[in-house]
Order: C-alpha cells, then structure tokens, then sequence
C-alpha cells in the first residue's frame, strides 16, 4: 500500500521523500486546489520529479478545481507541460478537463480527485467509462463505506485512495459554496478562504460549529490495505516540512509496525485543533468531532520542531542496487550497477598493478562498493571476480563507486516524453429562447395549489407526487449523499412505475442509478459545471440536461453549449453539504425539528436542513434574477429551489419572475455578477 505525501514546496518534498513517501502530491501556480500554497513552476517540477524518480518515488499534480470555459486551453497545455516533465498521474475534478485529457493526452493517468465526492460503487461506471484509474474517496466515508466500495473497485478495475491524516473541512470536498459566496474566494478554485474555521454557532455565541479536528487514521492503516486500498493520503500542502515528515514517518511506522509513541506525540504537536478524530470511519459523529486551534495548541508546537527535522536531515537509503566488480591483470577495471528497473550502467577504470605487498581482494572491494552514505541507494547485493596479486587503490575504487551511482542516476531520472496537446476551444453563439420553469420543492405540501406556469415538479426521492397536469414534468431529487444504493433502486422504480420521468442527479453514483431505472437525468450544481467541455462529458455520461455550476459568470454561462442547459434561478443556495450536522452540538433532532439555524460571528442566520443522512447550510438570503429577464433568456430552462417558503410565497416568488418584478424582501444575486477568484 502507497504512502501519499503532500508537497507544497521542494522543502516538504524532500522532507516527505526521506521520511518514507512512496510518492507525492503537489500543484502548479495554477487550477491546483491549494493555490495558496507556494506551488511550483514548470523548472521546479523538473528538479522535483528528477529528484523523486531517482530515489523511486512517484509525483502527482493536481488539476482538481473547476474550470471555467476560458481556462481549458491553458489547463490543458499546462497538463501537457507536466507529463513531459515525467510526472506518472494527474489528480482531476474537473469533467470537461478530464475528458479532454483523456483525448489529448491518451497515455496520461488519470486519479478522480476528492472534489468529484466519489462515496459510492454505483460512480465507478462512469468513472471507469471517464478512464479514471484511481479515485480519492470522499472522507466523510466510514470503515463498512470503504470496504464495500474496495471491493467493488477491484472489480473494475479501478484504485482506492483514502485520506488517513490531515485537516477535514466541514462539507464534504467538492460541494462547498460558503468561501465563494462570503468572500468571493472559492475552495472548488483552489482559494478556499477558510471561513468555517470562524465562529458560526448553533447555540451561544463563541462556538464553532463547523470547525472539525483534523482526521487521523493510523490506527486503521492495517485494516485498510486489508480492504485493498491501493493509496493512504496525507493531507497537508499547506504545512511545514517538520509536519510532512511527521506524519510521513508516522504513516510508515503504522503501516510496517514500527509505531513509535514520541512520534505520534510529536505528530500532535506540530498540528491539531484539540486533537485529531476518527468520527466518520468507526461512524461515532458529534460532538466529540469539533475542535478549533487552541493557544496551548500553538505553545506545544514549538517545542517539536527541532525532533521533526531530525527525522529528514539525512538521504534515506531506500533504492536497492547490485553492484559488480571485475578486476583482471592487464584489463580495465570494469563495475557494474544495477536497480529493480532493469536499469544497467557501466564504468571502467584503469588497468590494476601487480601487487607490490598485500593485494586487494573482495572485502576491499565490497569495503569500497558499500560506502553509499549521502546518496538514495544500499547495496543489496556485491559480486566480485578478481584475479589473485594485482592492486587497486581505495580512491580509485571510490571513484568508480561516484561514477557508477551518478550514471545510474541519471539514467533514473532520464524520461523522454514530448507529446503535442494543443487544444482549441470550440465556440457556441448565444441564443435566445423561452426557458422552461423547473420548481423544486421541499415536501409536497409547500406547492402552491396553483401550478400554472411550472413546467417540471422536482421534490426529494423519499416523496410521493401529488396529482399534476399531464404536461408538467415529474422530476425526483436523488439524495446528495448516496448511503444505500439498493434502497435507492427500489425506490427509483416504484417512483418510474407512478409516472415520474426525470430524475436530479446531484452525483456521479446517482447517474448509475437513474439510468439503470429509466428516468431521464438532469444534473444537479453539485457537478461544478462550467464549461461547454463539462456539458459535452456530462452529455456522455447519459445527462439530458445540465444545471450550470452556482459559481459561473452570466457573461461566460450564456456563451455555454453542448446540450440544454439550465441555471439556479432562485433559491437559498446550498452553501454546504456535511454529514455532521452542526445543531446536533446543542439540539437533539427532535428539539431542532430538522430547522435548525446557524449564527455567525456578525449575528447573520444561516439556516441549516437535515435530510435522513446529512445536513445543508443554505445560504442567509435567497438568490433573486426575476428583474434580469433578459439574461434568463439565453437559458433552456431555469430551477426555482424553495426550501423554507410555504405554498403561498412560493406562488408569489413565481408571479414576480413572470412579470418581471424586483424583489421586495432581502436577496442576493449569487455570484453570477461577482468577479469571483
């Protein structure tokens, strides 16, 4: 099983490489999901690959934000500049990014990144029909989730990546609006603001709420290779290199039984926020969960870093070689060196001299040949044939030795890649059209008597749909978090046997699940969507019609193409999806009635809605763009999500966008005029 370290910089690369990575993750100045990170350019991801190929340790880039329609030209050339740089796989959210890339750069390989919020079996179809060869599993997944979903993955063929130690964000990877929409920062770009981390209480002031401790794993790295894991991650390319080395080590010690209890000590120094948790995979969520940084936190790191640097001050001795010597009276001295890659270098030296007193022998020679300090290699094994009386002096064999590893060397580094991935992006002229109204609603009961102008029903799969027109579309809403799929089936076809035609899909898994029951399917804003390219791939999938990412520009999304498209028209946006509910901190569910509320540090109310297995933050105010008809225009068809609203507001919010009215209560256009990062 792989050791996955992170890399925010060539410092915690080499500390994560000598204190037992297997391979390392790290992201360019650009579309990398720490881009607050120092990153590296092109020149520096030639030094680091070169570095880690030689010491055989394999690099992974990240390419796992959304991509915007104006950045997949650049996205795609920056890849091609990393692959013939060596790198050995891409780490990828975006689903037009991957598509293209699994078309110009055909030999690239491909890991699903956790921002695509993979969390169960039914996604590995279409993953597997993306050329996806490892996915990163969502970590909100317990220990019964991973198993189920290992095997399932074998059976197609496809890797398992599991987070097992780093900071665990509130929501789930992948789904989250809260930095964009507070501050313009967006996580799904790489610039997540951290805002969660504020506090944001669900009872008196001065809690936090969405604050987790960070996730630690260790005592569970035997078990997971049982599963058939292929990769353990440790998240942090934010962090020092004494936290990179830690957590590394530790890693290694857990996995190989050599568990050390100063360093675990140590390794909770460096970085927690009160601790570290395993809540999600032995499935004990609360409370116990939450932490926050702490001023003892911060004094007992200090005295920890002089410990964790010791642990990558030196070349760790990880790459075995053979070495072979041939010493023969009136021949040039002639070593041989080679690794487990079939990689085979040759030096010669000059002729050995007659033996004036004591002539070398083997152990002089393998004396000599073991002296491999300071570099990345051990001798596993020395060969020697050596005529009886010559000599050889030490500095010559010494220098033979330099010789022969720096070749060998270089030849582990060598690559030779130079593939053309030039990519024009295609063109889609705005159109105009009168787009359809696609109303979604939180339970039957809060639809208005009055349906008129509605042309498509959307409500939760759990719901029965009351009497409708025969010509309004009936729409299920597939749960974002998927935790019984074969329950979902049944449901799925007792829904399709009552007339409903269409499914929302908020998943790569719910695309299985609707196609497999017949419906039609309409993605959900939880795909990130903004790019023709990520249409198209959506298309591919089986999708009929997408729903533009909540994150998009009006002037870009108008300009969007491939198949019919949609945009969030009105509604609370779903800020976050996290599988903690954070009322459960100081409300029992009953006490709460699944409307809970959430304060910010300002006093602003954030209401939070619990579905039977999860929770979503909305946002304080509803989006509003029934007074910018014009820019509607250019959509196929826009959704109206009400959540809170009764019957009679929403038939009031409906009236309003078919007049054309402002609003008259407190709204927010989203992000659709922002200039967001």
């Amino acid at each position: 099983m792989e050791i996955l370290s992170p890399a925010g910089n060539m410092a915690a690369l080499i500390s994560a490489v000598r204190s037992g990575a297997d391979a390392v993750y790290l992201g360019l100045k650009d579309f990398s999901a720490r881009r607050n990170a120092e990153n590296f350019s092109f020149a520096q991801l030639s030094e680091a690959v070169e570095y880690c190929h030689i010491r055989g340790v394999k690099v992974y880039v990240t390419l796992n934000t959304m991509i915007k329609q104006s950045e997949i030209q650049s996205a795609v050339q920056c890849a091609a500049g990393a692959y013939n740089r060596g790198v050995d796989a891409f780490i990828v959210s975006d689903l037009g990014l991957i598509s293209v890339l699994r078309e110009r750069l055909p030999q690239a390989v491909l890991h699903a990144s956790t921002q695509m919020t993979v969390h169960s079996p039914a996604a590995l179809k279409p993953l597997k029909k993306l050329g996806i060869k490892r996915v990163v599993l969502a970590r909100e997944m317990s220990r019964e989730e991973i198993k189920e979903f290992c095997a399932a993955a074998a059976d197609e063929g496809i890797e398992t990546e599991v987070f097992v130690h780093g900071a665990l964000c509130m929501c789930v990877s992948g789904q989250c609006l809260l930095s964009s929409v507070l501050g313009g920062r967006s996580g799904n770009r790489g610039l997540c603001a951290g805002p969660c981390r504020l506090e944001f209480s669900a009872g008196k002031s001065g809690r936090y709420d969405l604050s987790l401790k960070d996730l630690s794993l260790l005592d569970y790295l035997s078990e997971l290779k049982e599963f058939g894991v292929s990769s353990v991650k440790i998240e942090g390319r934010m962090k020092r290199p004494e936290y990179v080395a830690a957590a590394t080590a530790a890693c290694r010690g857990a996995l190989y039984g050599e568990e050390d209890s100063n360093l675990k000590t140590a390794l909770k120094g460096v970085f927690s926020r009160s601790g570290f948790t395993d809540g999600y995979y032995t499935s004990r969520l609360g409370a116990d969960m939450f932490g926050i940084r702490t001023k003892e936190d911060v004094q007992n790191s200090g005295d920890t870093f002089a410990f964790l640097h010791s642990l990558y001050k030196n070349e760790r001795q990880s790459v075995a070689i053979n070495l072979s010597a041939f010493i023969k009276a009136n021949e040039n001295i002639t070593l041989f060196a080679e690794d487990n890659l079939g990689n085979r270098v040759t030096v010669t030296g000059e002729i050995p001299q007659a033996a004036k007193s004591k002539a070398t022998d083997s152990e002089t020679v393998k004396s000599a040949l073991l002296k491999l300090g300071g570099t990345p290699y051990y001798a596993a094994e020395i060969r020697t044939d050596i005529e009886d009386g010559l000599f050889v002096s030490i500095s010559e064999l010494n220098r033979l030795r330099r010789e022969a590893i720096k070749l060998l060397s270089k030849k582990r580094a060598a690559l030779c890649r130079a593939e053309d991935a030039v990519y024009k992006v295609g063109s889609y002229t705005a159109k105009r059209c009168k787009p359809k109204i696609y109303a979604r609603f939180l339970s039957p009961d809060r639809m208005p008597a009055d349906i008129s102008g509605i042309d498509a029903v959307i409500l939760p799969c759990h719901c029965d749909f009351p009497a409708l027109p025969e010509d309004v579309l009936k729409i299920c809403e597939l749960p974002r978090y998927i935790t019984d799929e074969t329950l979902l089936k049944n449901r799925l076809t007792v829904l399709r046997n009552r007339g409903v035609e269409a499914a929302c899909c908020q998943n790569l898994a719910s695309i299985t699940l609707a196609l497999e029951a017949g419906l039609k399917v309409i993605t959900s804003i939880g795909f990130n969507c903004d790019s023709s390219e990520s249409i198209a791939a959506l298309k591919s999938l089986g999708a009929d019609e997408v729903l533009l990412s909540a994150e998009t520009n009006m002037s870009e999304a108008v300009r969007l193409g491939g198949a019919p498209k949609g945009i969030f028209a009105y509604g609370r946006l779903p800020l976050m999806l996290t599988r903690n509910c954070p009322v459960k901190n100081v409300k029992t569910c009953k006490e709460c009635g699944k409307n809970g509320v959430l304060r910010d540090r300002k006093g602003v109310l954030f209401p939070v809605v619990c579905s039977k297995d999860y929770s979503e933050v909305l946002n304080c105010a509803p989006v509003y763009l029934g007074d910018k008809r014009e820019d509607l225009l250019f959509f196929d068809f826009l959704v109206f999500y009400f959540t809170d609203e009764d019957s009679a507001a929403a038939r009031e919010i409906l009236d309003k966008y078919a007049e054309g009215l402002p609003a008259d209560f407190p709204f927010t256009r989203g992000l659709y005029y922002r200039n967001l990062l």
